[in-house]
């Protein structure tokens, strides 16, 4: 009878622990899902902490309930805990895949993606249908800089029907890094997939796309036959113009015969067909993307300047908005709505009055433009603006639409599990400044994934400043602003603190009165962090000849300067001094090469801000990585950098391209 009795009640705990066990995976799940806030996820980690302490108060050596909890610890960055716990796990239910998955996600944390690859390998071992531990692998291929490898594992999962967020990240990640030596229908498929996906970072496939159309059009090929109704129906080229900035050169003329053709048949027909109109509403997008640094020729530009002045005698004549899209559609391709004369009568319609298709060409070209000029009204800077022609006023740069895709997490969490440091005395909302935001992505996405900051965003050029400004606006952000240097300094000098500085590009020579180090030193609470890089870009030979040039000629910022030297350039692609430059983003937008070429980073500004955090007393260098992303050991790093204030040149930072962090000490 007695034993009968302690038998139910070992039935009976085991149906207990199952339950908690069922609410702990339901409360886990919640914990990572994205339609959460990260305060809900927290929140729901924690009702999966507390199951699991029940559970385990019941049956301590449960091997799911261990490995779970091991998940728990290594999301709240207590790694070794999570280790002890996997490995528990393991030892009293071998041949588990799950805890092998963990294991290799916690190698990944730790930065050995190697290891990471062999537990995964041994959780596959286990179970071969694992897409947990397959995806694993993909991810430990491409820290391993495997990227060939990890894109086609991704590639299978997508086949296979794991449509994770992760899985596309992680395969537009390894895009990035391919060579595309042939046409392939299976990366044109891949691509589109890439470009049609929400969530992403459609901007940062541009390379990869552009050598796949570079590859398909045989553009290497003079004699190449290129149709233009063949184009008009290309989905991969439509979706590359309508998201992306191609930096090829080929892929760029081929852009502006496509733009020539579309014109020169419209010339003849007096009407855009149908079948053309997506295309060409593809490459207004483009153009306006480039800063409009395509090239036309003068027959091109007089045939839109007339198409102009057909615009402007329609709206005098009354006409009807739908007699006015083929012609505005042709005129997008140009130049900017916002700049011609008949702009005005524009402002009649808001955006959601003309069809669909048209709206983001419009957005583009006149109605996010009238909104960020509204915005510069705000600042003094506005003042340097009043006298240039339209056409010269600088361009936002650069150019983006969507935000990296990331976990929401906190800055204060990040602080300690991946630099560790101390947070116990670290308040509930951090500030953070970000020097040299340009138009904001990186900003935007601290804002946006870190939910504990308040960011303050600064750059000297109004245009970025403007766009970030709008872009945070229609994201409902309320967290972050936007700042010229004369309000950062101004808050700073007010007595304000900031608890983490991000220094992105540097200040040019323009900024006088601006030093970025007495800034961060007067800025900078004790305990906080700064992040930093060593190098400066910007610096190929053909950068430092067209500077030369434009010192010689005493050449001023405008369009038509940009375009020559753009054009002098392309004129001479061949020449081996240009080949970086051809390489870089920037080149293929007139905001690029405006920035570089006539505002380019003050290497003294770099240099000052390496003396004032080489001064040990007051800094501590608490993380280095190199630009592959592994860390580096920490003291040579420092001694480095002590060596180069000292004025040793030999082991200068400068240049190496690390991404370093110090700490404030007091």
């Amino acid at each position: 009878m007695q034993a009968n009795h302690q038998l139910q009640i070992s039935h009976s705990q085991q149906a207990q622990v199952a339950r908690l066990l069922l609410q702990a995976n339901l409360a886990y799940g919640e914990s990572n899902s994205n339609g959460l806030s990260h305060i809900q996820r927290l929140k729901a980690r924690q009702e999966c902490r507390g199951y699991l302490n029940e559970a385990l108060a019941l049956e301590p050596e449960h091997a799911g309930g261990l490995g779970l909890l091991g998940r728990v610890e290594m999301d709240d960055g207590q790694l070794e805990k999570a280790h002890s716990l996997f490995n528990a796990s393991l030892n009293h239910q071998p041949g588990q895949a799950q805890q092998y998955c963990n294991l290799g996600y916690w190698a990944l944390k730790t930065e050995r993606p190697a290891l990471a690859e062999q537990y995964f390998l041994q959780a596959l071992d286990c179970d071969r249908q694992s897409a947990a531990a397959f995806c694993g692998v993909a991810h430990a291929k491409r820290l391993q800089g495997q990227f060939d490898v990890a894109y086609l594992y991704y590639r299978k999962l997508l086949e296979t029907g794991a449509e994770w967020d992760s899985v596309y990240s992680g395969m537009l990640s390894c895009a990035q890094h391919l060579e595309v030596n042939k046409a392939d229908s299976a990366l044109a498929h891949d691509a589109i997939a890439l470009l049609q996906r929400d969530g992403l970072p459609h901007q940062e496939l541009g390379r990869f796309v552009g050598a796949i159309i570079h590859q398909q059009y045989d553009l290497d090929n003079p004699d190449a036959q290129i149709f233009l109704d063949a184009a008009s129906e290309d989905e991969l080229l439509i979706l590359a113009l309508e998201k992306t900035l191609m930096p090829n050169p080929a892929v760029e003329e081929l852009v502006t015969m496509l733009r020539r053709a579309i014109i020169a048949e419209v010339a003849q027909t007096v009407e855009l067909r149908d079948e053309l109109q997506r295309l060409t509403l593809a490459i207004a997008q483009y153009a306006d993307r480039t800063g409009y640094a395509l090239a036309a020729e003068d027959d091109e530009e007089r045939l839109v300047s007339a198409i102009n002045d057909s615009i402007q005698a329609q709206f005098a004549l009354g006409e009807e908005q739908d007699g006015l899209i083929g012609s505005l559609m042709i005129s997008t391709m140009y130049g900017a709505l916002f700049h011609q004369p008949f702009a005005v009568q524009l402002s009649q319609w808001n955006l959601m009055d003309w069809p669909l298709a048209l709206q983001p060409v419009l957005a583009a070209s006149y109605y996010n433009r009238a909104e960020e000029e509204a915005i510069k009204q705000n600042f003094d800077e506005k003042a340097e603006e009043l006298c240039l022609e339209k056409n010269d006023v600088p361009q936002a740069w650069p150019s983006w639409s969507r935000l990296a895709y990331r976990t929401e997490s906190s800055l204060k969490t990040l602080m300690a599990t991946e630099l560790g440091l101390d947070t116990d005395n670290v308040p509930a909302t951090l500030r953070i400044m970000v020097c040299g935001a340009q138009s904001g992505q990186r900003a935007m996405e601290l804002a946006q994934y870190l939910d504990d900051v308040e960011v303050i965003a600064v750059d000297e050029s109004l245009a970025n400043i403007a766009k970030g400004t709008r872009m945070a606006q229609s994201l409902n952000m309320d967290n972050i602003v936007f700042w010229p240097w004369s309000i950062a300094q101004r808050f700073v000098a007010d007595g304000h603190k900031v608890h983490w500085v991000e220094v992105g590009r540097l200040p040019s020579p323009a900024m006088t009165e601006l030093s970025l180090a007495a800034l961060i030193n007067s800025a900078s609470i004790a305990g906080a962090v700064v992040h930093m890089h060593t190098s400066m870009a910007e610096q190929t030979a053909g950068d430092k000849q067209i500077r030369r040039l434009i010192a010689e000629h005493q050449l001023q910022p405008t369009r038509t300067s940009l375009r020559q030297l753009r054009r002098m350039v392309l004129a001479n692609k061949q020449d081996a001094v240009w080949s970086s430059l051809l390489q870089d983003d920037d080149f293929y937008s007139l905001g690029g090469c405006r920035d570089r070429w006539f505002r380019p980073q003050d290497a003294n500004q770099l240099k000052e801000l390496l003396a004032l955090v080489s001064n040990e007393v007051e800094w501590k260098l608490v993380k280095a990585r190199d630009e592959d992303g592994h860390s580096l050991a920490t003291g040579p790093v420092q001694r480095q950098i002590q060596a180069e204030a000292l004025g040793s040149e030999v082991q200068s930072l400068m240049g190496q391209n690390l991404s370093v962090y110090f700490q404030r000490r007091r």
